[in-house]
């Protein structure tokens, strides 16, 4: 039963809305990464979640409303100057950032948000005290060597490439069902790995939310199916539709009158040009507006890779490396259907 009754069509405009917005808000908080002292990116953040804070308000998600409500005072302080950006603070507002995305799920599938894990809460209410924090604890986790039950060899031999899908969705945090060891009768037995190939650890599933994570496949279904129904389209080009279709209307009047003047037997040179003109212009006006319409269904398809560079950030803070991402041609449109 869904516990937004009669709220659908708010709660389906908040996720289309809200979620696009946390998409930039992630792309925002690797941009503040590299410059902790950037006040606008700070102002940015913080209209972020006190905007998604006012959604879920509005539909009394309560949780969410409290973890964003923390979050945004955090972004407050920061943006006074009476915290300073460490790398710990925005472990723990990256955390933060991924249990809200948590909850969008649980909210496509018209459910209210479960409670946020509490290590997060404790860490955000520390940072906002002033105190210094720990990684925390889920991202602890995913960074943790798991059981030799769990330890999955990079490559089979020396020499040979290692799969890097099982290596990205090891390093995310993502199921794979090649990154279990097959069982045995008695203890485990790691997989040896080359001396100069590392091993990828898988981490264990969180035993704290089992709800949310068993929740997520179906929730992520149901929010693809909620975006397919909208697209956004750019006002100008429905100012475009809008005067072709103006256009079309006055030569539709003209081609009015010339057939009143024919009907009265004024069949004359003047009068054929003039509808000859007048037909020509029609067909124009027809092409381009069916041009126009085709047009409102191109989507920039940077829209696609928006969750890139926070993808790109996690891994390279899980593995301790430098990564630059690097975008170009984000503004190449397609037809999103």
């Amino acid at each position: 039963m869904s516990d937004f009754a009669g709220m659908e069509d708010m709660l389906q405009d908040f996720l289309t809305e809200a979620s696009d917005l946390l998409s930039g808000v992630d792309n925002k908080l690797v941009d503040l990464e590299k410059h902790p002292e950037d006040k606008e990116l700070l102002n940015e953040i913080f209209r972020g979640f006190h905007t998604i804070k006012g959604g879920a308000g509005f539909l009394n998600a309560t949780e969410m409303v409290k973890l964003c409500h923390r979050t945004e005072n955090l972004f407050d302080k920061l943006r006074n100057g009476e915290l300073h950006l460490t790398p710990a603070t925005m472990d723990v507002i990256m955390a933060a950032t991924g249990i809200v995305r948590d909850m969008f799920a649980e909210l496509s599938q018209s459910r209210q948000p479960s409670p946020a894990d509490p290590n997060i809460i404790s860490a955000l209410d520390a940072v906002l005290e002033g105190q210094s924090v720990a990684a925390p604890a889920a991202a602890a986790e995913t960074a943790a060597p798991a059981t030799p039950a769990a330890t999955t060899s990079a490559a089979a031999s020396q020499g040979s490439e290692p799969d890097w899908g099982l290596l990205l969705h090891a390093l995310v945090g993502g199921d794979h069902p090649a990154a279990t060891a097959p069982a045995a009768p008695s203890a485990p037995v790691p997989v040896p790995a080359a001396p100069s190939l590392e091993a990828v650890a898988v981490p264990p599933a969180k035993p704290s939310a089992p709800a949310r994570a068993a929740s997520a496949p179906g929730a992520s279904a149901v929010a693809v199916a909620a975006k397919d129904t909208t697209i956004r389209v750019d006002t100008a080009r429905l100012d475009q539709v809008l005067n072709l279709s103006g256009e079309i209307g006055l030569t539709k009047n003209r081609l009015t009158c010339i057939r009143t003047a024919m009907m009265q037997g004024k069949v004359d040179h003047d009068t054929m040009k003039d509808l000859d003109e007048a037909v020509s212009q029609l067909d124009l006006l027809v092409g381009d507006l069916q041009s126009a319409v085709m047009k409102t269904r191109m989507q920039p398809i940077g829209r696609l890779f928006q969750k890139y560079p926070r993808l790109a950030r996690d891994v390279a803070r899980q593995l301790g490396k430098d990564v630059e991402l690097v975008l170009a041609g984000e503004e190449t449109e397609i037809d999103k259907t």
